[in-house]
């Protein structure tokens, strides 16, 4: 294998042609892809995945460039897909999260007053105690064990309870379980 020559057919026959291939360009195939993309983890991602491309085909690619310019040039055209791909994602997710602010309509207004209106009627169902620790936890934003300390109960019983509060919400507002999730979000999440 030569690896310096400019023009002669190139291919890859065993596994130390592919280790020089690799020692040799790996860190500037790196540094390389970071000045594309400004992200180190995500530049050692791309040159691996060429890299380990070239191996897979190994039987199918023959390199009539210089292998230099032909890794460069793939690692550059990776970078460049990669940054379109993120670029496309984000333009989308920019469009949904727009879309789903102007989304709100009076309706949906209406639809949250209602929900939050069963949410209390529900949390008022709820024991004192029990009633008191949920309170707690997704109004007042305390931990379990800020409560327990508060309560003079032992952690294992706040969550004991938040479990058993969370079971009994999930059942009484079971109809409303998808509107709840998309205006309150993690409203039912543990801990």
């Amino acid at each position: 294998m030569n690896l310096t020559s400019a023009h002669t057919s190139f291919k890859i026959e065993t596994k130390k042609d592919f280790e020089i291939l690799f020692n040799s360009h790996y860190n500037n195939l790196c540094a390389y892809a970071n000045n594309f993309l400004k992200d180190v983890d995500a530049s050692e991602e791309v040159v691996q995945e060429i890299l380990f491309k070239l191996w897979t085909n190994k039987d199918s690619i023959a390199i009539t460039t210089s292998i230099q310019s032909y890794l460069f040039r793939s690692v550059r055209n990776a970078c460049l897909n990669l940054l379109k791909h993120i670029n496309v994602r984000e333009e989308y997710k920019v469009q949904r999260e727009y879309e789903m602010q102007n989304t709100i309509s009076s309706e949906d207004e209406m639809i949250v007053s209602e929900l939050e209106q069963k949410i209390r009627s529900a949390i008022d169902q709820l024991p004192i105690e029990r009633k008191k620790i949920f309170i707690m936890s997704r109004y007042d934003g305390l931990k379990y064990a800020e409560i327990a300390e508060k309560l003079n109960l032992s952690v294992s019983t706040v969550e004991n309870q938040m479990v058993k509060a969370l079971k009994f919400l999930r059942e009484e507002l079971v109809d409303y379980l998808p509107w709840i999730i998309i205006f309150f979000g993690n409203f039912f999440k543990n801990g």
